[in-house]
């Protein structure tokens, strides 16, 4: 980030700006999927918004804005508060890939219907698409903190529960190992190919 910050002031803005709005999102979801089932601390909270000020951690921006990875602040929710015991939590966790996945599809139908626009906003559109879909998939794979995490406790057996307090526990240091040693390599594949589902559903 501070290598564009250098070499493309503009284009480190509009990535800047849709890094702020697709975490802002993103924790927005998790509080209305919440509040959604009953449950309403998180609006207690001040967190049932889409302002970005109620969003983002502040280590977690300056470090996305530093070093490209960042995080936002998490929703707080309580699952015993939720409608659904078995499949509210992972309801909960999966709004926010879903809304990611959603700015994406917007922000690629917006591309279409504009003919594809040039210059800063076909430049903030592109980077505003590729971002959500990477936040998107990021978020979804199976550990702690990430939102992937909480399908385990609907498709892991009860027998199987100990690899969820073994990720709970370790999850967090195995995902700082792979992103500082290129382990997620495999995500762009995927990433790739979802961008692509989204903007031809789009019409892209």
């Amino acid at each position: 980030m501070l290598e564009l910050l250098r070499d493309d002031p503009l284009a480190f803005v509009f990535v800047a700006a849709a890094l702020v709005g697709a975490i802002a999102m993103h924790e927005f979801a998790h509080a209305l999927a919440a509040d959604a089932q009953g449950d309403r601390l998180p609006r207690a909270m001040g967190r049932l918004t889409p302002n970005p000020a109620r969003h983002l951690d502040p280590l977690g921006t300056l470090a996305l804005l530093l070093v490209g990875f960042g995080w936002g602040k998490p929703v707080e929710f309580r699952a015993t508060a939720l409608r659904s015991q078995r499949f509210g939590a992972a309801l909960v966790a999966l709004a926010g890939p879903f809304m990611n996945l959603v700015l994406a599809f917007i922000g690629a139908l917006v591309t279409v219907l504009l003919g594809g626009p040039d210059g800063s906003l076909g430049s903030f559109l592109a980077y505003f698409v590729g971002i959500n879909v990477l936040l998107g998939v990021f978020n979804l794979i199976p550990l702690p903190p990430l939102d992937g995490s909480r399908l385990l406790t609907i498709f892991l057996p009860p027998g199987k529960q100990q690899v969820i307090f073994f990720l709970d526990r370790y999850g967090f240091l195995i995902l700082l190992l792979l992103v500082f040693i290129g382990g997620l390599g495999f995500l762009y594949p995927i990433v790739e190919a979802v961008q692509r589902f989204i903007q031809g559903l789009a019409g892209g």
